[in-house]
């Protein structure tokens, strides 16, 4: 039976017990093909699209395409589809990086961060999730101080759906001996001082030690794009004049 809004934090605390394959186990069965799972192709996606070939294939995994993704994850996206037999599904802003740049003035990311994560991840997901009930994604409360609450399912009040995370309280500990003791393949950038990899423009190595979405948006106070901030307003369009 699908929870209401209102029993999904009940049930968060419930689930804090359960394991991951547990999680994404009891995600199917609940909400089958109304359930969707949205990566970004880090560690911690790569991870769940394991544990989900165990429970189903049928389920429609995507990425986000930006048009400025490093060629690994490209790459990776193919690999671990054909990997586990679930395909994963490049999808793309409506307006084409070389359309968005001539109507900006150049690209965005180098003085509107906000404006190109809405435009070439927000809208995107938003639209894509239109007619599922409930999407999976790969965040962690270790990750950031803007994750630390994170419920393993919660209320999506942007898309009006249900949140699922099924590794919200796992350590990385925890993520990577998953990773190695059943050879999930990864992006090989994480072995090269790349915690958590975004676009290529903005994402730069981190010094051992050093906050793992530190290398996002490397030189800003950003740490987030705007896809795991339900209050986020969204960003104002400046005017390339302004440029």
């Amino acid at each position: 039976m699908k929870p209401t809004r209102e029993e999904l934090p009940a049930l968060a605390a419930q689930m804090e017990t359960w394991t991951p394959q547990e999680i994404l186990s009891w995600a199917w069965k609940t909400y089958g093909s109304k359930l969707t799972m949205s990566t970004a192709l880090g560690a911690p996606g790569c991870a769940i699209i394991s544990m989900l070939s165990d429970i189903t294939k049928d389920i429609y995994i995507f990425n986000l395409e930006t048009g400025y993704q490093f060629a690994e994850t490209r790459e990776l996206r193919d690999r671990i589809g054909a990997r586990y037999g679930i395909p994963v599904h490049a999808v793309e802003s409506t307006q084409s990086v070389e359309s968005m740049e001539a109507e900006h003035g150049g690209p965005l990311y180098t003085h509107n961060t906000d404006l190109c994560c809405h435009i070439r991840k927000v809208i995107p997901l938003t639209e894509t999730l239109k007619g599922f009930e409930a999407y999976i994604t790969g965040i962690r409360r270790e990750e950031t101080a803007t994750r630390a609450n994170a419920g393993i399912v919660e209320w999506d009040s942007k898309r009006n759906c249900v949140k699922i995370n099924p590794l919200a309280n796992w350590d990385g500990n925890q993520l990577w001996g998953y990773i190695m003791n059943n050879k999930v393949p990864y992006n090989p950038l994480h072995d090269n001082g790349y915690p958590s990899i975004g676009c290529m423009p903005c994402t730069r190595p981190v010094n051992q030690g050093d906050d793992e979405r530190s290398g996002r948006w490397a030189g800003s106070t950003k740490t987030e794009c705007g896809l795991h901030v339900n209050n986020s307003p969204e960003p104002a369009l400046t005017h390339p004049s302004t440029f």
